[in-house]
């Protein structure tokens, strides 16, 4: 039977880097984040997108990805509606995702807000990725070309580090690219020895 790993963090915490040095230890990962991306491509995600946020977050059909952040981080209610849309359609497609791998012995569910959502509770283990604030908030404004101040407010709709790590079977502390890497390597370790004896 595959066990699922979920793996979350903050905002720039650099759950992207351990989810591929899972996918270098041959574990299967599915970024969630991504696949909403595509799945948000469908003309039924489209269809209900317009019709609970409206027309003009759309350009020629394409939606307009950045207006929509604005709504949703800057309200809490607006972002469940969202989810709401988008959450269903993810969760369907990774278990025809997790059809494709069912031979693995583990398979990794990337995603953001695991606990946000209530999702870590359908997992096997949970990894969490942390690192500290000025880093997380210096990666963030570089990749999204973010003020600190917006990247400071998209930290307030996630949960902090401590009440992930409560809930957590391992933690990587992604500062250092080579520690954590090696801490990947561990955590399989860890697993597969569980694994062999259940």
């Amino acid at each position: 039977m595959t066990k699922i790993i979920g793996l979350t963090g903050g905002i720039g915490s650099g759950k992207t880097t351990i989810a591929s040095f899972f996918k270098e230890e041959g574990v299967p990962v599915y970024i969630a984040d991504d696949e909403a991306k595509k799945v948000m491509q469908s003309s039924e995600i489209i269809n209900q997108i317009k019709t609970s946020f409206g027309e003009s977050l759309f350009d020629n059909n394409v939606l307009n990805r950045s207006k929509l952040a604005e709504i949703v981080f800057n309200n809490k209610e607006q972002l469940e509606k969202l989810n709401a849309i988008v959450h269903p359609a993810v969760k369907k497609d990774f278990q025809s995702w997790l059809l494709q791998n069912k031979g693995m012995d583990f398979v990794v569910y990337e995603a953001a807000i695991l606990f946000e959502s209530g999702k870590y509770k359908e997992f096997d283990y949970i990894v969490t990725v942390t690192a500290p604030e000025d880093v997380r908030i210096e990666r963030v404004m570089k990749r999204d070309n973010s003020t600190r101040e917006q990247v400071l407010s998209r930290m307030k709709m996630q949960w902090n580090d401590e009440k992930r790590i409560s809930l957590s079977n391992f933690v990587i502390n992604n500062s250092n690219l080579k520690i954590a890497r090696e801490e990947v390597g561990e955590i399989l370790k860890i697993l597969k020895i569980k694994q062999k004896q259940s």
